[in-house]
């Protein structure tokens, strides 16, 4: 079952990353198969044909697709954390000394 966990931010990035593909596929510096994968990983909670594309995937590759799963859950949980820290270093900025 899929769980649909909507997010602008989310579809921004992976449909960014989906639109470059085929530029990195005609560049020879840029890996388009690389920038088409991530950016069906970074919508598989918003798509329903992108998470059928990403379990194609995981059931081809488990042990990496589980990595990828990993370090993405720990970039989430620094990037909150930094968000984090400049609110608050933004709060101390503009509070009012009194």
């Amino acid at each position: 079952m899929m769980e649909y966990r909507p997010s602008l931010r989310r579809k921004c990035a992976g449909w960014s990353l989906i639109v470059v593909s085929p530029i990195g596929g005609i560049l020879p510096i840029l890996p388009g198969l690389v920038f088409f994968a991530l950016g069906l990983f970074v919508l598989r909670h918003q798509y329903f044909w992108a998470h059928r594309g990403l379990s194609w995937a995981h059931s081809r590759w488990p042990a990496t697709v589980a990595k990828v799963e990993v370090m993405e859950t720990r970039m989430i949980l620094r990037a909150e954390r930094s968000w984090q820290g400049l609110r608050d270093r933004t709060r101390r900025l503009f509070r009012r000394s009194g």
